[in-house]
This record gives structure tokens, sequence and C-alpha cells, in this order.
């Protein structure tokens, strides 16, 4: 008997080593306090170094494209669709087997993964939802334009596709809980790109009926409006009114699926100008545009933040963009931004506002490029331009995250005009200065330079975290960082420059600059290097 047993005994022991491999890790989740937020992954915090592959990449002979372009450029994270149409291809057969080579290939590459479900909406379009929804009509109905002509998008009225795009959200959720226990998946989008152009709400009789009421009432306190959609709202009314039933209709899909697996969930938006208050009828009516955020915060409380997809190429309205979306209630990442090499720029003020993340689009080589939103083709000159920021941030990613989480942080991107960009954090006014080489002042005659060859191109970015009253924590490239006394005191100087990394959440020191490296301001040009700066005063303690 005990023979037999052995074998039997060897097979359980086996099992549970294996079981004991998959253990859940701790949930991600995403922590805000005192107005500064954390993604946690594996129960610390997380910054994201993301890359979103192309939209049709969402099978696995193309997703295996993704992978050289993702370890070039130092991500730790893929973004990857799945499609309503792929998970059910007919009503109430799910099809789930691209979800496991997601995961796979994930695990295979050590990458984590943001799932992006495209369901009702993909670009306010239906494009992505199975067959037997495109063409039902009369179960699953368009908006009404005002002649009662149909919309190409899906009301967001409709009960019966919202019934059953959850459904199926359901079971991704479901898969997710039962074959990733680990979490490789650390957060979802549900649904992408939400809303309708053109047309800015549903006019349908159920559209004019909803319409002519009051506005519900955990919007009127939200918002201190009330009367009708009209009174409350103005010209903007037909917008507020579509965003918050596309909101709450979100929201029943999110909260369906974090009932199953409570990950962090957000939500994307189709931008237009940062600077105004968008035409309704030339803006993706419905989504989670800046100033609508009000109303997405209360109709959809499942979802954890709002996030800008940017493809704007003016450097003022990115840097717009992500002040807007940086508010003590929305945590900021970038979800897509285009994959061009003046756009690597914006991941320096993105992570210097806490950004949580941060993810160019495009990146695989199935040879789908989005110019002009993106770059023509992605080489090597396209790629380097995301590879240094993320090398330098991936060795002290979790550190950062941590320090961003609880300490003053500031970024700057080089802006259109070249002009220095500036900060005051504690005692001392950081400047960051562009297009400068390593050596000399720009303002020398004495000696001839030719300009630096960055020095005309849209390269160029920083950022910085205040450690305590005298330290500061400084990363960047193609940057001259300059440090001043805040009162322009005489006696401030820079006691040390320290360039080094972080192990076990310990600084280690791998050279000291000094000299030439630091009497034209802190250059940090073409590699990764993390200094940490040591500030004083030499006739006393800070005024």
């Amino acid at each position: 008997m005990l023979t037999k047993l052995a074998p039997l005994a060897l097979a359980c022991a086996l099992a549970a080593q294996t079981a004991a491999a998959q253990t859940a890790t701790p949930l991600p989740r995403l922590e805000s306090r005192d107005g500064h937020h954390a993604l946690i992954v594996d129960g610390a915090p997380f910054v994201m170094l993301g890359g979103q592959v192309n939209n049709s990449s969402n099978y696995a002979e193309p997703l295996k494209t993704a992978w050289p372009v993702l370890d070039a450029m130092h991500a730790n994270t893929v973004e990857v669709p799945i499609a309503w149409e792929q998970v059910e291809p007919v009503e109430g057969h799910y099809d789930l087997s691209f979800l496991q080579e997601l995961l796979d290939q994930a695990r295979a590459h050590d990458k984590r993964v943001v799932l992006l479900w495209f369901g009702t909406w993909k670009n306010t379009n239906p494009s992505y939802a199975p067959a037997w929804v495109k063409l039902n009509n009369a179960r699953f109905p368009r908006m009404k334009d005002p002649q009662g002509k149909d919309h190409g998008v899906l009301t967001p009225l409709s009960s019966a596709t919202m019934e059953a795009d959850r459904r199926a959200f359901v079971k991704v959720m479901e898969y997710l809980r039962d074959h990733d226990r680990q979490n490789t998946v650390i957060m979802v989008q549900p649904e992408n790109e939400t809303g309708s152009y053109r047309v800015p709400r549903d006019f349908s009789a159920e559209g004019n009926r909803l319409f002519a009421q009051p506005i519900p009432a955990v919007l009127a306190r939200k918002t201190g409006k009330s009367g009708t959609w009209t009174q409350a709202f103005g010209a903007q009314a037909p917008r507020a009114f579509n965003t918050w039933y596309v909101a709450s209709y979100v929201n029943a899909v999110a909260q369906a699926g974090k009932a199953v697996k409570a990950l962090p969930m957000y939500v994307n938006a189709a931008l237009a100008g940062p600077s105004n208050v968008p035409d309704p009828t030339g803006v993706a009516s419905g989504g989670p545009q800046w100033d609508v955020l009000e109303i997405w915060k209360a109709a959809a409380p499942a979802i954890d933040l709002a996030a800008p997809d940017i493809y704007d190429r003016a450097s003022g309205n990115v840097i717009q963009y992500l002040d807007k979306y940086a508010r003590p209630d929305n945590a900021l990442m970038v979800p897509e931004i285009g994959n061009a090499k003046e756009f690597a720029r914006f991941f320096w003020p993105t992570i210097g506002r806490g950004g949580i993340g941060f993810s160019p689009f495009g990146m695989d080589a199935s040879g789908y490029f989005n110019y002009p939103l993106g770059a023509r083709v992605l080489d090597h000159k396209e790629l380097d331009a995301f590879a240094l920021p993320y090398a330098t941030v991936s060795g002290i990613m979790r550190d950062w995250a941590k320090i961003a989480a609880t300490r003053p942080t500031w970024g700057a991107a080089k802006p259109d005009n070249g002009s220095d960009q500036s900060v005051t954090l504690g005692p001392w006014t950081i400047t960051a200065s562009w297009g400068q080489w390593q050596f000399g002042m720009k303002d020398w005659t004495w000696i001839k330079a030719d300009p630096a060859p960055w020095a005309s191109e849209p390269v160029g970015g920083m950022a910085v975290a205040q450690l305590s009253d005298h330290e500061y924590l400084v990363m960047g490239d193609h940057v001259r960082v300059s440090f001043s006394p805040a009162d322009k005191r005489d006696d401030g100087m820079i006691v040390s420059v320290e360039e080094g990394t972080f192990r076990d959440g310990k600084w280690v020191t791998s050279r000291v600059w000094n000299g030439d490296q630091t009497d034209y301001g802190l250059n940090l040009i073409d590699r990764p290097q993390v200094l940490k700066v040591t500030t004083g005063f030499y006739s006393g303690k800070p005024r």
C-alpha cells in the first residue's frame, strides 16, 4: 500500500508546488492620498512604462511582433485590445483563447498587461462588436439624429446592448479571475474612446423624453446645477446628457467586471482643444474629455480614472492636457500618445506630475503606421527616443513611484519655442534649459562652438523629486538642469551631485559629479543617468 501511495504523494506534492507558484499575488489597486496617486502592483508602487500595440494586433501572430519592440524600448507593460467579436462571435458561445495566448506571451516576455475591451465603443464606433450585434438594429439600436435618421453609433440608452456587452465583459473578467492569479493583467479599460461625433445625443423618442426631465439628483449634488438638462447645461446640454448616459453605461459594465475581479479600470478620451469648451457636435460627445469629468465622476464611480489619448503635436496643448487630467480626484495616466520621436519628451512632465503610466501607440512590427498621428515608420530613431527615458526610470521604477506618491515632483518637456522651464521646490528653483552642449555657456563669445545637433529638434525633458529640504532626485535627457536659491540669496550652493541608483530602497552611488560635470549645470544628454543632488547654504540655514 505504501509503495502504491508514494507516486500519489509525489504527484500531490508537485501539484501543491504548482499551486503555490500560482498563488494569487496582491490584487493591483489604485491608492490616492493627499492629492497623490499610486498604482500598486505586487503590493508596491509601480510606474507603467508601456507600449500599446496596433488595433488589429490582437491575434497571436501579429502580437509576437510586439515583444522585440517593447524590449528595445525597455517597456514593462503592454496594452492590448480584446474585442467583443473575438470573445462572443456567436451569441452565448464564448472563445477566450486569445486571452490565454496574450497571458502566455506576456509572461514569457516578462511584461504586465493592460487589457483594452473593445465592445460597444471603439473610437466611438461599434466596429469591434460581433456581427449579431452590428446587424440587428431592432434589438441593438443606433442613436437617432435630429431628423430621426440612424446614426452609426450604438445608443447608450439601450439596456439590451448594455446587458449583452456586460455579459461578454464578465466572461473576460471571469477568465482573468480563474487563469491569472499572478495578475499579469494589472488594469482594464472597459470600452474605448466612447461617445459620438456630429450627433451630440440620441434624438430618439426615448432620448427626447429623458432629455426633458430634470438632471439626476446625484449629478445635481456633484455639480451644483439643477433643472432640466437645458436649464442646467445650456448649449452644452446635449453633450452633458450623452455624457451622463454613456458614463452610466460604462459604469454598469465596469461594475459587473469588478464584482468578478476588482482590477483598476479606466476610461480614455478622444480629445478636443484643451483650452476651450468643445463644440458639442465637433467632439466625441459622451467621452471623458477634461471639461465633463465631473459628470463622469458622478455617473461612473466604478471607474478609477479618466485618461487623455494625446496625438496633438503642439507642446503647449500637451502640457494643458496633462494639467487638466492630473487632479486630486484623478490619477494622471497617458494610455495613448503618438509614437513619433517628438512625443517621447512628454514622458518627463507626465511622471513629474505624478503620472502612473505612459504608453505610445502602435508599438509593434506588424507593418501598420498611423501617420500623421504618429510616426511615418517605427525605425530606431523613433524607438530610441522612448527607450532613453524608459531605460532611465526602469531601474528605479518602484522607487520613483513610491517617491511620487508622497513627495513633491515636477517635470518639463522642451517647449516648441525652446524657452526655459522652471519650478520652485522648497528653497530652490530648478530650471531646465535646452539645446546646449555639456560644457560651456551659450552666451560665451570668446570661444566658437557649433550648435548642439539636438538644439533644433523637439527633444528633451526632465523630472525632479524633492526628497527632503536639501536633497533632490533628477533625471532627464537632452536637458541642462540648474539650481538657484528661490529667494535670490547669494550663499546657496550645490554641495554634491551623486550619480547612482536605488537598491532595496536605499540609494547607492556609482560616482560623484564635480568640476566640468557640474560647472555648467547638470547636463543629461544621451544615456540613462539618475542624479541625487544635495544643496546647502554656507552662511546658515535657509531663511
